[in-house]
């Protein structure tokens, strides 16, 4: 057997916010009910799911523009990042997620999570290439110059 629900946030693999999918009867039962994320699609929850899918589908689009403005800026951008080095320009220790978050932010105001940043093992001084994926549709890349103190 299976029912028809409305999804309260989104779900990986089942959809997103406000979409009404079928499931099975134990599923809603034992996960997706007692955790909040699902209710029974009614005729009158059908309705307030559509208004979850504008409200979701407005505030996506605002989301992406903003990710697009930032992204625009910090393409043309080159983030120095000053550390410790020894001989050969090797790293005492490496470039993190969070250094890099923090140099973005100091250097253009733009404040990003260091989990939408995708950096490699930075061991060494000179150019690398970090990703940063702000949103689904908007992934891009950002160039860190690594510098010995």
């Amino acid at each position: 057997m299976s029912t028809r629900i409305i999804l309260r946030s989104d779900i990986d693999k089942l959809g997103k916010r406000g979409d009404i999918v079928e499931v099975s009867d134990g599923h809603f039962r034992n996960f997706l009910a007692p955790r909040g994320l699902a209710i029974k699609a009614t005729d009158g929850a059908v309705s307030q799911a559509g208004a979850m899918r504008r409200a979701r589908d407005l505030r996506d689009a605002s989301d992406r523009e903003g990710a697009q403005s930032i992204a625009s800026a910090l393409v043309a951008k080159t983030i120095t990042i000053p550390v410790k080095a020894g001989g050969e320009g090797r790293l005492y220790g490496s470039v993190t997620a969070g250094d890099v978050a923090t140099a973005i932010e100091e250097q253009t105001g733009f404040v990003i999570d260091r989990k939408r940043l995708n950096v490699p093992a930075i061991k060494a001084t000179g150019e690398h290439t970090v990703v940063a994926k702000l949103h689904s549709a908007v992934e891009f890349p950002i160039t860190v110059a690594v510098t010995a103190r």
